[in-house]
């Protein structure tokens, strides 16, 4: 069946992920640990990023994770932060600071307008919340290339349920089978086998390697 609709994934496929969450992740966990540095390099290190290499583990938390579920992985080593508090807090500054560090992979403005010219139908998945996913890609002004953008939040279930590739196909009008899923992580690809869509593509620009993904792309 031929595709007719590409549904991506943000961090680490439209966006670039390190340039772009390293020093986000940085100042949450310094915030969390409320300015105690040896507890924010322990968050860091639990949520999965190596703050010598500047760089995230593939399919950790901060990688792959949503918001609820790095506070809940935070609340346990930061208790002075009550659950609720701390995901409405995370998702505000990942909302602010991603309007100010957000970094575009390379070509990607030129990439969506031929996508678009091909008559595709694009949306975004991401594991971001909704909020932060337009504030993230609004900078770029890209946000008119897509007909559907949903986060972890938007209703539709977190990676790697299928809910917003059925989302997105109810949206678009169309079947599964006519939907790419293009990602950078494992819940990307397992997101899109549990859709049953036509195609799963997995890039290199984000998080994870070739062997990680190749089996599931």
């Amino acid at each position: 069946m031929t595709i007719r609709g590409i549904l991506f994934d943000k961090d680490g496929t439209l966006l670039d992920y390190d340039a772009t969450w390293v020093p986000i992740n940085r100042k949450a966990a310094r915030l969390v640990a409320n300015g105690d540095d040896r507890l924010a390099m322990e968050l860091l290190r639990l949520g999965g990023q190596d703050d010598g290499s500047a760089t995230v583990a593939s399919g950790s938390v901060l990688a792959a994770g949503t918001t609820v579920e790095l506070a809940a992985l935070w609340a346990r080593h930061a208790p002075a932060h009550g659950f609720a508090d701390l995901t409405a807090a995370l998702d505000d500054i990942f909302q602010r600071e991603g309007a100010v560090h957000a970094a575009p992979v390379s070509g990607l403005v030129d990439t969506l307008r031929r996508l678009e010219t091909q008559g595709l139908i694009l949306g975004v998945a991401t594991s971001d919340s909704e909020a932060g996913a337009l504030a993230t890609l609004e900078p770029f002004d890209v946000l008119q290339y897509f007909d559907f953008v949903a986060g972890y939040d938007s209703g539709f279930g977190p990676k790697p349920e299928p809910g917003m590739v059925l989302a997105f196909c109810r949206a678009a009008g169309l079947s599964p089978e006519e939907v790419m899923v293009v990602g950078d992580n494992r819940h990307d690809m397992e997101m899109g086998a549990r859709g049953k869509v036509g195609l799963r593509v997995g890039v290199l620009t984000g998080t994870s390697r070739h062997e990680e993904l190749a089996p599931l792309a």
